[in-house]
Formats: C-alpha cells, sequence, structure tokens
C-alpha cells in the first residue's frame, strides 16, 4: 500500500496546499478564508523552526473558463493573464499570504508534466476509451450523478440543479477515456481504515466512505466537445478532464518529473486544506491517481466549511460575494486573518456578519489586547521613564502568570501546529491575554507606585516586568495570525537585535521566561487596534 504523507517517505519540507482556485472571477472570502488558514499553518510551522513549503495557484482551463472568457469577448488565456496579475496575486500579497510558489496550469512546467503522467497510465493500461451520457456541471466541472440533484423552482421548475450552484446541469454525451478508478475502490477504504486521521474532519470522512462503499464508476478523464485545456497525449482531439489536470499541481509544483530531489524533499503534501465541495476530488480521485502510480499519498485532506451570508454559501454565483478588501479597508488586514479563524471552528461552516467582527474586534482586539499593550508601555514610561524595570519581589501571582503562559503556549501549539484548530489555539492565547488583564486589575500597579519604599518600588517593577514579559509571549504567539500587529508589539517592547528577529523566537519556547532584558526601553507606539469609524455604505 502506498505510504501517507505523515510518513514522507524521506521528504524534509511540511509541505502544505491550498485548491488552485478557478479564475473564472475575482477571489471573495472565501477563496481568502482557506488561503489565509494555509499561510497560519506554515508560518506557525516555519516559527517552529520546521523547513516548510507552502503552494497555491490558480487552475485555468476547463468549460467554465472558456465561456467566461468569450462572454468577455478575449482568449482564455488572455483572460486568465488579467485575473492573476490584477487580482489573485495581488490580494495574497495584500493579505501577507507568506506562500512559497505560485502554479498557474497554464505553465510548461505544469501542462508538460501533467501529459507525462496521464501518458503513463496509459502505458500501464490504468485508462481506456469509452463514452459516457450524464448530467454535467460547468460550474463544478462535474459529471453529476442523478441522486446528487435537486429539483429546480421558479424559473428552473422541472429542471434538475446542481446542488452547489444552484443551476441547471447539461446533459452531455461524449467519447473519453476513463480512468479504472472502480478498481481501487477496495484500496482506498483500506487505506482509510488504515489511516483514520487522513480525511478531516469526521463529518467529511464519514461522507467519503460512505460514498466510496457504495461503488465507485471509472473517471472519464479527457474532454472532446472544447479544446482549452491540455491535449491528451496520444490523441489530441482530446483534452484532459480539468480536474485530472489540476490536482496535478500538487506534484508538478514541486517538481514531479523535472526535479527528483526537490519532488523526494517535499512530496507528498501534509496538509492539503480545501473546500468540502471538492471533497470527492481530493480524497478519492487524487489518492486512486497516486495508486495507480505507485506514489506516497498526503498526510491530511482536510476540508473547510463554507462561509454563509444570509444562509448562503458565499459564492459569486450566489451573489453572496464580499470582497476581503471590503473588510481590510474598515478592520485591518491583521484583523480579518485573525476574525474568520477565531470566530468560525475549522472545519465546519460559520455565518459571517459586520456586527459580529465588530463586536469582536471591540471586545477581543481592542479592548483585551491592544489595550493591554497600552496600558503597560504607558506605566514603564510613567513610573521608570520607559526603562523596563527588573523583577526582584515576584511570587505566587507571577508564578500564576508564568504558568499560565507555559500553559497558552502548549495548548496553541497542539491545537494550531497539530489539529489545525485555529479557534482553539487562537482562543487559549487570548485566555492568557485575559489572565494578564486581570493580573494588572488585581495588582493594581497605580496604588503600588504610591509606596516609594524599596519594597514597594520593587514591587512595581515586578509586576510591570511580568506584563511586558507577559506580552512578549504573546507577540510571539499571534506572529503566525497577526504578523504585522505582532512586529508592532515586539519592536515597542523594546525587543533590540541582540534578541534576534522575532521569527527566530520559536511558538515552543514563547513560555521561557525572561527574555526581554531589564533595562530595554519600551515605548508606546501606535495604537495596535484603532476605534472603527462608522460602517461604511
Amino acid at each position: 500500500m502506498a505510504a501517507t504523507g505523515s510518513e514522507k517517505q524521506g521528504a524534509t519540507a511540511y509541505y502544505v496546499s491550498t485548491p488552485i482556485y478557478y479564475v473564472n472571477d475575482a477571489p471573495h472570502l472565501g477563496h481568502a478564508y482557506t488561503t489565509v488558514a494555509g499561510d497560519v499553518l506554515t508560518r506557525w510551522h516555519r516559527q517552529r523552526g520546521e523547513k516548510v513549503w507552502y503552494l497555491t495557484g490558480t487552475d485555468e482551463h476547463g468549460q467554465k473558463i472558456m465561456r467566461t472568457a468569450e462572454a468577455n469577448d478575449v482568449t482564455p488565456q488572455a483572460w486568465c493573464d488579467k485575473l492573476v496579475e490584477e487580482a489573485w496575486k495581488p490580494l495574497w500579497e495584500h493579505l501577507d499570504i507568506a506562500n512559497d510558489d505560485f502554479i498557474r496550469t497554464t505553465e510548461k512546467r505544469h501542462t508538460d508534466r501533467v501529459q507525462e503522467f496521464v501518458q503513463d497510465l496509459y502505458d500501464k493500461d490504468e485508462i481506456y476509451k469509452g463514452g459516457y451520457e450524464g448530467p454535467y456541471c460547468v460550474g463544478c466541472e462535474e459529471y453529476k450523478l442523478p441522486g446528487d440533484l435537486i429539483d429546480g423552482e421558479g424559473g428552473f421548475a422541472g429542471q434538475k440543479l446542481c446542488p452547489i450552484h444552484k443551476k441547471p446541469v447539461e446533459l452531455l454525451k461524449e467519447e473519453n477515456y476513463f480512468f479504472k478508478l472502480s478498481e481501487y475502490g477496495p484500496k482506498l477504504l483500506e487505506f482509510y481504515a488504515a489511516n483514520p486521521g487522513f480525511i478531516q474532519p469526521e463529518s467529511a470522512r464519514n461522507e467519503v466512505v460512505n460514498f466510496v462503499e457504495q461503488g465507485l464508476q471509472d473517471l472519464s478523464i479527457s474532454r472532446s466537445t472544447f479544446d482549452w485545456g491540455v491535449p491528451v497525449p496520444w490523441d489530441e482531439k482530446h483534452v484532459i478532464y480539468v480536474w485530472i489536470d489540476a490536482l496535478l499541481n500538487y506534484a508538478t509544483a514541486v517538481g514531479y518529473g523535472a526535479n527528483q530531489e526537490k519532488f523526494e524533499g517535499t512530496f507528498p503534501a501534509n496538509v492539503h486544506l480545501i473546500g468540502k465541495d471538492i471533497l470527492r476530488f481530493h480524497s478519492v480521485i487524487w489518492p486512486a491517481m497516486l495508486m495507480a502510480q505507485g506514489l506516497p499519498l498526503p498526510g491530511k485532506v482536510v476540508a473547510n466549511g463554507w462561509l454563509m451570508v444570509g444562509g448562503e454559501k458565499m459564492s459569486k454565483s450566489n451573489l453572496t460575494g464580499i470582497k476581503p478588501q471590503d473588510l481590510t479597508s474598515h478592520f485591518g488586514v491583521d484583523a480579518y486573518r485573525w476574525y474568520f479563524l477565531r470566530a468560525i471552528a475549522y472545519g465546519s461552516d460559520g455565518s459571517f456578519s459586520w456586527e459580529d467582527f465588530t463586536a469582536r474586534y471591540t471586545s477581543e482586539l481592542a479592548n483585551d489586547y491592544g489595550n493591554l499593550a497600552s496600558r503597560v508601555a504607558a506605566m514603564v514610561g510613567k513610573y521608570f521613564g520607559g526603562a523596563l524595570p527588573e523583577a526582584t519581589a515576584a511570587g505566587d501571582a507571577e508564578r500564576a502568570v508564568q504558568e499560565g503562559l507555559a500553559k497558552a503556549v502548549a495548548t496553541a501549539d497542539l491545537k494550531i501546529g497539530e489539529e489545525l484548530d485555529f479557534q482553539g489555539g487562537i482562543l487559549a492565547i487570548f485566555e492568557f491575554v485575559k489572565q494578564v488583564n486581570g493580573y494588572i486589575t488585581e495588582q493594581e500597579p497605580w496604588k503600588v507606585a504610591k509606596d516609594s519604599t524599596p519594597e514597594g518600588q520593587a514591587r512595581l517593577a515586578t509586576i510591570l516586568y511580568t506584563a511586558a514579559e507577559s506580552l512578549r509571549g504573546v507577540a510571539v504567539l499571534l506572529n503566525a495570525v497577526m504578523p504585522d500587529t505582532s512586529q508592532k508589539l515586539w519592536d515597542s517592547l523594546g525587543a533590540e537585535e541582540s534578541l534576534g528577529a522575532l521569527a527566530d523566537q520559536r511558538v515552543q519556547d514563547a513560555g521561557t521566561w525572561g527574555v526581554l532584558p531589564a533595562g530595554t526601553t519600551v515605548t508606546k507606539g501606535a495604537v495596535l487596534f484603532p476605534r472603527l469609524e462608522e460602517k461604511p455604505a
């Protein structure tokens, strides 16, 4: 049986991928949600000191893109070029996404390798020629099973609709080449049983297992009714089915067939992050293709839920698409990165509302976190002239704070780094922020400051050092989630070059106490989370 990605077969990189996104339109919040999650995950592992490879990109072939380009009176390639350069890449830069590669399926480094992969399967007798007729959703670029369809209403009454796009399917009949997917059902079920964590969350795993247990049909891997795709190498009247083309990006982007050293050091992915609407492609078709080629399988396929607005999945076709810039212009990029992973349990559907974002921003970011940073810097400035004092009078209260930080580090590292429970990890960090706020309230340094005795001043120094050192730990822990804010806080705490760059502060060591040296200059910088203006129209 093929090995899982968790074994990595000698590979050294922690490899995470997003789906490659269709460029039939500009990206919306749903696309950004998955990409930010992948960025937080890979930043976290980089900050563990690991070698990391983070891949994203665009899927540029298929009938849907061809039709969109025709509707805009341009060639498919021109349409893809425009969207990638003017919408997709700029958004990832805007959201501070630190991807290592951006793969486009129209690149020669990809198309050549796709042809080689498919040719090899054909030579191994894994592909044969046949005919097929069935309902096809152009939006999904997928043949649908009759049981998957829903009945249309209103203007679509009497028609069968795609359950995702809510649009009528097309009945297609054509001569295609087929991959012997049906032969891999037992092997897949055996693999799922041996690797229960391969598909996450549990609801997604159950769905896939039930689907495969019903029996798999052979998969049409070519189309002959249009030509916008990678030509089938032995029969150029056909183009390779866009999903076969697309899935192979996870291999071609890391050197498959071109750079064996890079390929062996990276492939397979530790984690494929996907939307649940493309779950079967990644947990059934993709592993079957890898099995057929004798390649190792990924470690995890993790399906996030849908972002909902007004009870509808967020998408352009449902008119609920919202541009990320609509939110970042009001809340800021770091707050945007934080909000969706904080507010929604990864893997579950979640509803977005402007009101909820505003309430959480004000309560947790501005009041709890931002205000804590401002108060501590202000008191160090007021009582010690901005020089961080030495802690010489620590007691039980300080030990409780130290233990709280150590607990936050351990919990966040497990939740974010291993379980992909971003919400749980962020909550653990903010529980510690609340603990530090409570510590300051209980210790009342503004009252202790009135005691001018050496004992009183030592106690005041200890309180403020404890608070500042706690913030140092928080800055390290939140660096993956809010990198710009964390750097600002780090700088305000006087973390000089002698301490090393923030990226060198490993998350697992964030609980090590006493990193900030006494005497360093603490400054009250700009407000980390400014008061929100009125909601724009």
